[in-house]
């Protein structure tokens, strides 16, 4: 949800703790942009703007530049790019990134990209038609947007923080998916695919999820690279351990994507009819009409 990272997204480069939520969303997200590179041999990917996800800002696609792929970003503030340019040095990885105060146009040569991504980002583009038009101009084989699930409950819920008048800048229309498949048909896109996904144990609030889990359904989690999944505990909690995917990027925690892994229930075994109420994503992967 974007509303939260508006206000709170410096904070998540101070302290890099990113919580369970994320984390695990982090690792579904992967595995689903992984399996688009690997289904349509993507070499190019660009995300712009790369600014939407709940957490640190700018690093959706590390794991595609780690398997080889060039990666482009855009994102909208200064400040903020600076910022993702130094956590990917940290990271060792390489992507360039450009400011684009509005996403009217996107400054790449027809066919740049293999694969254009959006995640969580639709509603910072000021003119939906324009984006979308330069969108399919610069793509060349295929466009996966996600977007809030708007019939979750979580979605529902955290939109009581919302209002035109004090997010003027925030598109909630521009997330509609009639709409933008509409948009992307008529511009020679057809829809391949779409689904349900992000579907964890827990609702899409704005809480921490392991205060979640232990006050509303009694189960106490340690998460950090010492414990299981749902291992208990039956001493006092020590302060909890800052929770981030930033260590396994670097090789230093193997073990994370099989940690996040175990909570993977409902994403995989959910009727789509409860998924439509509790998935916290929907995307949409489109390919060019023949």
């Amino acid at each position: 949800m974007a509303i939260p990272i508006i206000n709170n997204w410096r904070s998540y480069f101070e302290h890099g703790d990113e919580g369970l939520g994320s984390s695990y969303e982090r690792i579904i997200l992967n595995n689903v942009l992984l399996d688009v590179v690997e289904k349509y041999d993507v070499k190019s990917v660009l995300e712009s703007p790369s600014f939407g996800f709940t957490g640190l800002s700018g690093i959706n696609l590390v794991a595609l530049a780690k398997a080889g792929v060039r990666v482009q970003l855009g994102d909208h503030d200064e400040e903020r790019i600076e910022m993702i340019k130094e956590l990917w040095q940290s990271l060792g990885q390489s992507m360039d990134i450009r400011y684009n105060a509005d996403y009217r146009v996107l400054d790449y040569p027809d066919k740049s990209f293999d694969l254009s991504f959006s995640f969580s980002a639709l509603w910072f583009c000021q003119d939906l038609r324009l984006y979308l038009a330069e969108l399919a101009r610069v793509s060349k084989k295929c466009i996966l947007i996600s977007v809030p699930n708007r019939s979750g409950l979580g979605y529902k819920s955290q939109l009581q923080d919302y209002s035109p008048q004090r997010y003027p800048y925030l598109k909630i229309s521009h997330i509609d998916s009639p709409s933008f498949i509409y948009l992307l048909d008529k511009l020679g896109w057809s829809l391949k695919e779409s689904r349900l996904f992000d579907c964890p144990l827990w609702p899409d609030i704005g809480m921490s999820k392991e205060d979640f889990l232990q006050n509303k359904l009694g189960i106490k989690l340690r998460v950090g690279k010492q414990g299981g999944a749902a291992s208990e505990q039956r001493t006092p909690a020590k302060e909890k351990e800052p929770l981030s995917i930033l260590d396994y990027y670097r090789g230093k925690d193997d073990g994370f994507a099989g940690r996040m892994m175990k909570y993977t229930l409902l994403e995989n075994h959910a009727p789509q009819s409860f998924k439509r109420i509790w998935a916290h994503h929907e995307y949409f992967l489109f390919e060019p009409k023949q």
